[in-house]
């Protein structure tokens, strides 16, 4: 099936933390109509509770919930954001939702190291510094990455979502 006979999308959205995930991804769900926002933090945050669970089963589960809840939410003709760090588990999906009549756009939000830091001191978690400037250098050097990075040094959160909304170099093929 074409591109063009796919009537609903997934969008899912990648970066270090602190890059604007969470505020770009919500306001990506605004605009897009008849959509649904999936924030895989509050899937993750679950396992707070007296969950004694490893860091690796927590986000193995997460990454389940993920894909359910958006299976289901094609199913039930919405578009979905997922706002979640994807790190290993981008075929993994990709491969899991192939059977589904959807278009895939893929992007990975990076900035320079120096407006991450910026961004980071702003919303005052500097103590995820480290944890970011690692995943920044993870993400950029991914090579299945590389097609999908888009950078936000300059840009504010509208422009970046005018550029996820617009840009044909963010579809997966699956």
């Amino acid at each position: 099936m074409s591109d063009e006979n796919k009537k609903n999308v997934i969008y899912l959205v990648s970066g270090p933390v602190g890059i604007g995930k969470s505020t770009t991804s919500k306001k990506l769900a605004q605009v897009v109509k008849k959509c649904v926002l999936l924030e895989g933090d509050s899937i993750l945050q679950m396992f707070e509770y007296g969950a004694e669970t490893s860091w690796e089963k927590r986000l193995s589960l997460t990454w389940d919930n993920i894909l359910t809840l958006t299976r289901n939410l094609i199913q039930n003709d919405f578009n979905v954001v997922v706002d979640f760090v994807v790190e290993d588990e981008f075929d993994w999906f990709c491969k899991h939702i192939s059977d589904l009549q959807v278009t895939l756009k893929y992007i990975v939000l990076r900035a320079s190291k120096e407006k991450l830091i910026e961004r980071i001191r702003m919303r005052g978690d500097i103590d995820s510094t480290e944890r970011s400037l690692f995943l920044l250098n993870k993400l950029e050097s991914t090579p299945s990455n590389q097609q999908f990075l888009f950078d936000t040094t300059l840009r504010n959160s509208t422009e970046i979502v005018e550029a996820i909304i617009n840009d044909t170099g963010f579809i997966v093929k699956i």
